[in-house]
């Protein structure tokens, strides 16, 4: 079951990857404005913030295959439409961002059930591998579907990318369909106490509150990369719509290659130590990225940054699975959805806002700075856990 999950999932991945990037470039030929552009990335991960943690109690609270396909049949709608109105070609920069986040919302819903959903489909002990699965998998549709975006774009437009999007929910709707787990004990709560209940918990545990502090501070500041890309390539690069999805498919190979060696790296190094390594990857990436004018010179920045973005999202999402009880996980999966990805919009808006008001190249190297100094502050004020310490067995 896990395998089918698995597979019919990287399938949506590519779906979304591809739609992503149209969305993005779309945005670039609607308008100059860096901000809008870097927006098209946080309006896909404000509703994570936004309605992250009420997904997390009705994860908690209902069947948690039942709220998959709700999302994915709601997220295949919103697909659908966004495809025919571009089609028609009357799509603006406010119609774009209101449907990338009609999507986020559906995102917002389907992760935290999805994620706890893995404790049912394998045994405890291989739990850290499968959540390392799933990684890969979202990594390898993050290597195919940029580059695949890319060439949907130059031979039709952005409404085939966001048709073939739409397709891509099916298949796991029809393994939701078909999957029937064991049934749950579900202690059933009214959703805001169910929500206070996942907040007590998290600040109340020492390990929790000081993994979701770096996680919302590596989010703010890895949103510099991710946000402006499109018009880092576009502008700076002087590149197209392909250049621009061979730059996420080399970031998606680097996720790749490093992600079957995060759990050895996390062993070794222990989560400060390769939390550390991923951060002096991203200075090392936006430090090359302001400094570059060819897409050639750029792409080993996009190669580090995939190998980096894994090894510090994979080991924090493992550390808080790892101590949350079984009945409240999907609402602490959520609350640190909410403080990483509320980071990563966060993070969208302000890059955006620094590029428009100085340039492209002072946004990154304030990235960087910004990357070296609030890790090292928190590395003093938030200690990361060290190995069992706050683990639940």
């Amino acid at each position: 079951m896990f395998r089918a999950i698995w597979i019919a999932n990287l399938f949506s991945n590519l779906g979304a990857t591809i739609q992503a990037v149209a969305a993005a470039w779309m945005m670039t030929e609607l308008t100059t404005s860096h901000q809008l552009v870097a927006l098209v990335q946080a309006s896909a991960t404000v509703p994570i913030m936004l309605f992250g943690v009420f997904a997390g109690a009705i994860a908690d609270n209902f069947d948690r295959r039942l709220v998959m396909l709700a999302a994915q049949v709601g997220m295949l709608v919103v697909s659908s439409m966004l495809a025919f109105l571009a089609y028609l070609g009357i799509l603006n920069p406010t119609l774009l961002l209101a449907f990338t986040l009609s999507v986020g919302i559906g995102t917002a819903l389907n992760s935290p059930a999805w994620q706890a959903s893995v404790r049912q489909q394998v045994h405890p002990r291989e739990l850290p591998q499968a959540i390392a699965l799933n990684s890969i998998s979202f990594n390898i549709a993050r290597s195919i579907g940029p580059a695949l975006g890319g060439v949907l774009l130059s031979l039709w437009d952005a409404s085939f990318a966001f048709a073939i999007n739409a397709l891509s929910y099916i298949g796991l709707i029809i393994v939701l369909l078909w999957w029937k787990p064991e049934p749950r004990a579900i202690e059933r709560r009214a959703i805001l106490p169910a929500v206070a209940v996942g907040f007590r918990y998290c600040m109340g545990s020492s390990p929790l509150r000081r993994i979701l502090m770096r996680g919302g501070s590596l989010g703010f500041s890895l949103a510099a990369f991710q946000a402006l890309l499109p018009t880092i390539v576009s502008d700076q690069l002087n590149g197209n719509e392909l250049d621009f999805g061979m730059m996420l498919g080399t970031f998606g190979i680097g996720s790749i290659l490093a992600a079957p060696f995060v759990g050895r790296i996390r062993r070794k190094l222990q989560l400060e130590g390769i939390l550390a390594v991923g951060t002096l990857m991203f200075v090392f990436v936006l430090s090359l990225l302001a400094a570059v004018h060819s897409v050639y010179h750029a792409l080993p920045a996009a190669f580090v940054g995939g190998m980096g973005w894994v090894m510090i999202l994979t080991s924090i999402n493992t550390a808080v699975q790892l101590r949350s009880p079984d009945a409240i996980l999907g609402r602490c999966l959520s609350i640190y959805q909410a403080v990483t990805f509320g980071g990563m919009a966060l993070g969208s808006w302000f890059w955006g806002a620094i590029a428009d008001w100085r340039d492209l190249p002072f946004a990154l190297h304030a990235g960087s700075v910004f990357l070296v100094v609030s890790f090292t502050i928190l590395r003093f004020l938030a200690p990361l856990p060290k190995p069992g310490e706050g683990v639940i067995d």
